[in-house]
């Protein structure tokens, strides 16, 4: 059993919704992504998503492109970033790691080879944006081959049939776009989000998680009301921003357990 249905057994067995945090791998840089996933742990990630920088982030807002633009310039690539899953796996055999990036860096290492290794490393599941289900037979197969979950986004603008597309690939969660946009964007609706997920629930038993949008413990709250995961990025990388190299882990460390707090406030 993968490691990521393994915590949604879990958490569904003791009445929980789970939290799954995102930074971007390298931001600001290699030296304190380690102990930030650390942190992200002891203050209550279930999962984590860990980002693969790229050049031109197309889904992600300002601030996500910013980190990518600081790992990158700091030489950060794919293969450095499974060298980090292996290192966090030295110490930490429980919580899953999620790949959420973009497709050239994979296309450039060569699907089977980066499989193999992101396996090999410690990977649990992969979020490749801009590999939409109609062109992702072979990368889920991929993905499965070597025992992790290829995970897919649906939108608020995906129908039945794209979500029934998703549903016959993906494994592991279905990542929820809470709006039409790019990280970071717009006012969360969350009255809009709650009927959105009914029909997705219709065609996947997948645990549903839901990003864009989430800031703190109060909406990750009303999103884990009716959401499986609720997904958080963009509001830790601004917390990391504003902080130093000394207090980055103790800052992002408490707002996560801010959330975290919100998230358990609901029971299933």
């Amino acid at each position: 059993m993968s490691r990521i249905k393994s915590a949604f057994d879990r958490l569904n067995a003791e009445g929980r919704k789970a939290l799954i945090p995102f930074i971007t791998a390298g931001d600001p840089d290699a030296a304190l992504t380690l102990p930030l996933m650390h942190a992200l742990v002891e203050a209550g990630a279930d999962v984590i998503e860990l980002g693969v920088p790229f050049s031109d982030p197309m889904a992600d807002g300002p601030t996500i492109q910013r980190a990518s633009e600081r790992a990158l310039a700091k030489g950060m690539t794919l293969r450095k970033v499974l060298q980090l899953v292996s290192a966090f796996r030295t110490e930490n055999d429980k919580t899953p790691v999620v790949l959420m990036g973009y497709a050239n860096p994979i296309e450039a290492m060569g699907l089977e080879k980066f499989a193999e290794k992101a396996a090999q490393s410690g990977v649990d599941g992969v979020l490749v944006v801009d590999y939409p289900p109609e062109e992702a037979a072979t990368f889920g197969a991929a993905m499965k081959a070597h025992g992790m979950d290829p995970i897919f986004l649906l939108a608020p603008t995906s129908n039945a049939g794209r979500i029934a597309q998703v549903a016959e690939i993906a494994s592991g969660y279905v990542y929820y776009v809470s709006l039409a946009g790019v990280t970071g964007s717009g006012a969360l609706n969350v009255d809009a989000v709650a009927e959105r997920l009914p029909l997705i629930r219709e065609k996947t038993g997948l645990p549903v998680g839901v990003g864009f949008g989430i800031r703190d413990a109060a909406t990750a709250a009303r999103i884990a009301a009716f959401a499986d995961a609720v997904v958080v990025g963009s509001r830790i990388i601004e917390e990391i921003e504003k902080s130093t190299a000394e207090t980055a882990c103790a800052n992002v460390k408490a707002l996560v357990s801010d959330i975290r707090r919100g998230v358990d406030e609901v029971k299933k």
